[in-house]
């Protein structure tokens, strides 16, 4: 039987995962992937379209990993990435809460950074007794 440690990071693995899939499925169902490429363009971004897309389509496929428990660490590590990235450029510069106190901050990003993290850490292919 697992224990309830266990079931407590296989809880935190799912949702992380879930959310992260909604946040794919949202881009794409309010048509947003060409005006996220449009702005990475203006970041800088070489092919910012294409890189919109690499994003988008990565958060749905390696959610879908991550629950099926299949290359865990590294699904974790390239969504700790991509969240990396925009919360330095998007979030960080809007400070750090959400709501409240601020609008559109980092607090967020950097829940599921950790939480990611505590997911890849407990699935690294190193170490351990795995």
């Amino acid at each position: 039987m697992a224990s309830r440690a266990a079931l407590a990071l296989d809880a935190v693995r799912i949702v992380t995962a879930l959310l992260i899939f909604i946040h794919g499925v949202a881009r794409i169902a309010a048509g947003g992937v060409a005006p996220f490429g449009e702005w990475l363009g203006t970041q800088g971004f070489p092919m910012g379209l294409a890189f919109a897309w690499a994003v988008t389509i990565y958060e749905l496929i390696a959610p879908v990993l991550i629950v099926l428990r299949r290359f865990v660490f590294w699904a974790c590590l390239g969504h700790i990435g991509i969240l990396t990235l925009g919360a330095v450029m998007v979030h960080l510069p809007a400070g750090w809460f959400v709501v409240g106190l601020g609008r559109n901050g980092m607090e967020y990003s950097v829940l599921l950074i950790a939480c990611l993290a505590a997911v890849a850490w407990a699935h690294a292919p190193f170490g351990g007794r795995r």
